[in-house]
């Protein structure tokens, strides 16, 4: 089945208005789409609805009940595409993939045509060599949650197209990496690269991907500047005044997230490319 194209303006549902949800979805209502979104909490409620988002309270995970799916629902009705943005920290009892599983069938029931699925750059190995997008392949048998999660939305038989999002490690307001580990001793790996996104650029890839309807990928979000840890966490902590930290001597290096394929089919500029001078903008 082919999946038609989207209009100009798109509606939006952003599923999971948090640290990064909640400011992309202002970024898309002040772009002019019309963007529906969830919070667990229901005194961000009011929050969502003063920022012209159209707020649902839900709650996913083992005590999801019939209310909640009604919720959910009626979340995705009339919806062009969805933003899967629901931390796998959250997941409980059964996992990851458990967790999103009513997820996947209100798309499918509400006929949603695109989802966008925010992943993480931590279903690659540790292992010291630059990681493309193919070194993690999505599916149902992989022994990651993630992947395994990620595998429930890239393979629709044709009922949605999605584009998978893989997010290296999150900076930026109430997020400055200088608190990460300020203060400790004897850390080891101070040679492994740094792997780090900021806020800015996580908003403006989403909304990349959406405005140019690149779907059907698997993308790759880091910074360019991938300083080793003895490099950049002093500095940082520094930055705030705390303690740095201090690694041992011996060390063994890590993977480096290549970011390649999303800056060449998006052209998008990355606004924080440099990591130590995005500091003040943490």
């Amino acid at each position: 089945m082919t999946v038609p194209p989207l209009s100009s303006h798109p509606s939006v549902a952003v599923l999971g208005c948090g640290w990064l949800g909640l400011p992309l979805a202002q970024a898309l209502v002040r772009a002019g789409h019309p963007v529906a979104g969830t919070t667990t909490t229901p005194k961000q409620l009011l929050t969502l609805r003063d920022a012209g988002i159209t707020p649902y309270l839900l709650r996913l995970g083992p005590d999801f009940s019939a209310t909640d799916a009604d919720t959910l629902r009626a979340l995705l009705t009339g919806i062009d595409v969805l933003v899967l943005n629901i931390p796998p920290r959250t997941a409980g009892t059964g996992g990851y993939p458990a967790l999103l599983r009513p997820v996947g069938s209100a798309v499918l029931a509400a006929g949603v045509r695109h989802v966008l699925f925010v992943s993480s750059t931590g279903v690659y190995p540790d292992e010291p060599r630059r990681m493309k997008e193919a070194d993690a392949v999505a599916s149902a048998e992989a022994t990651s949650d993630l992947l395994r999660a990620e595998g429930q939305f890239t393979s629709s038989a044709g009922h949605w197209q999605t584009t998978v999002v893989r997010l290296s490690g999150l900076i930026g307001p109430a997020r400055p990496p200088g608190r990460f580990l300020a203060g400790r001793r004897d850390l080891p790996n101070g040679d492994a690269p740094v792997n780090l996104i900021h806020l800015h650029d996580c908003i403006g890839l989403l909304t990349s991907i959406i405005r140019q309807q690149a779907w059907g990928y698997t993308f790759n979000a880091s910074a360019a500047q991938h300083l080793s840890r003895r490099e950049f966490y002093p500095v940082a902590a520094q930055h705030l005044g705390l303690e740095p930290p201090v690694f041992v001597a011996e060390s063994t290096a890590g993977k480096t997230i290549d970011s390649t394929l999303v800056r060449q089919k998006l052209n998008y500029q990355f606004q924080h490319d440099d990591l130590l001078a995005a500091l003040p903008h943490c």
